[in-house]
């Protein structure tokens, strides 16, 4: 499951929803947004959120709000009528501190709440479920980290979830966005340090067997990332790339079933004669992710595309078509026999 995050500084505006309605066409299905920065006018909150909540409902989004004593007071509800928040869209609520464990598993009862992930603790949870806790409705929600150097080390990232899904608790985490940036240091708002400055869908693909809900933290996405996601909505993976010069135009391209282990071999390329000019041209290394096709020395092999999956010396019967660009690198390791892909040229 993955989601985005709002926030409530603009007002509800008509591109606001086209962009909604675009993101949940791409197969993004949760809103989040953080009350915990009340707005001066206080009528203006409320006004938002429930604009946002009408929004959400319509489009089918769960919207889940982080929430705290005071901002929960700045909507009118306490803790005993929070659950009313049902009613302006909200769905869930993320709870972290100025709730006692008897509201929490009471809420649970009514509405789907999340624990912070971080911070959990086996005696917290196991007072939790003494006072009537609903497993199936409660989740852990990990934060994400404005400030550089301050995310999650990974290893413990992977261990606190295994015992958190090992408890029957669905977690959550952010990842990074590349479009409008989050203030106010504008450095991305990701949970793991190690995807500070990594590209938002490889973060995904990253934490797709990790986690079960990754939210964007910030508020947008680029055109790019974009299409990225749409097109795993078919089951492709894109790989955005610099031309060497000539490129190997084709929708979609298949690793082969039976894999390399050090290139990933496009069967499509070996279907099709190629129109790319195979005649030799001059050799170069192939670092990881080097875009290459093989030259008319290389007999029936030759129009074969490839990527490399490591580094790679010069091969005078290969020549160099580009290069995946960084960002997309780590996708590279996740494409397996039969996996589709594609290749999307990119300028500087």
């Amino acid at each position: 499951m993955k989601g985005l995050s709002i926030y409530l500084n603009e007002p509800m505006t008509d591109e606001t929803k086209e962009w909604l309605q675009r993101m949940r066409a791409v197969g993004f299905s949760s809103l989040f947004i953080s009350l915990h920065i009340p707005e001066d006018d206080s009528s203006l909150y409320v006004e938002r959120l429930q604009a946002l909540g009408s929004v959400a409902k319509t489009l089918g989004y769960e919207l889940v709000a982080d929430i705290a004593p005071a901002s929960l007071a700045t909507l009118g509800k306490t803790w005993e009528t929070a659950a009313t928040l049902t009613e302006w869209g909200v769905t869930g609520l993320r709870l972290d501190y100025g709730i006692s464990p008897q509201q929490i598993a009471t809420l649970s009862n009514q509405m789907m709440v999340a624990l912070n992930a971080s911070t959990l603790t086996a005696d917290e949870l196991t007072e939790m479920k003494a006072q009537g806790l609903r497993i199936d409705q409660t989740e852990a929600w990990h934060n994400f980290y404005p400030r550089p150097e301050t995310g999650l080390d990974r290893t413990w990232f992977d261990e606190k979830n295994v015992w958190l899904q090992a408890q029957g608790l669905r977690v959550q985490a952010f990842i990074p966005g590349d479009g409008t940036l989050r203030g106010p240091l504008f450095e991305t708002l990701p949970t793991l340090e190690a995807h500070r400055n990594a590209s938002p869908f490889a973060s995904y693909i990253d934490l797709q067997s990790t986690v079960d809900r990754i939210l964007v933290g910030d508020p947008r996405l680029t055109e790019a990332t974009i299409r990225q996601f749409e097109a795993e909505q078919g089951g492709i993976i894109v790989l955005r790339a610099l031309a060497n010069g000539q490129q190997a135009q084709r929708e979609t391209e298949t690793n082969r079933f039976d894999p390399a282990r050090d290139v990933i071999r496009s069967v499509e390329s070996r279907m099709k004669p190629s129109t790319i000019d195979l005649t030799p041209q001059d050799p170069s290394a192939r670092p990881l992710g080097t875009i290459t096709i093989d030259n008319e020395k290389y007999g029936r092999y030759a129009g074969e595309v490839q990527i490399t999956k490591c580094n790679l010396s010069a091969d005078e019967r290969v020549n160099v078509l580009g290069r995946v660009i960084e960002a997309d690198q780590p996708l590279i390791a996740r494409l397996g026999p039969g996996s589709k892909f594609r290749i999307e040229w990119v300028t500087p």
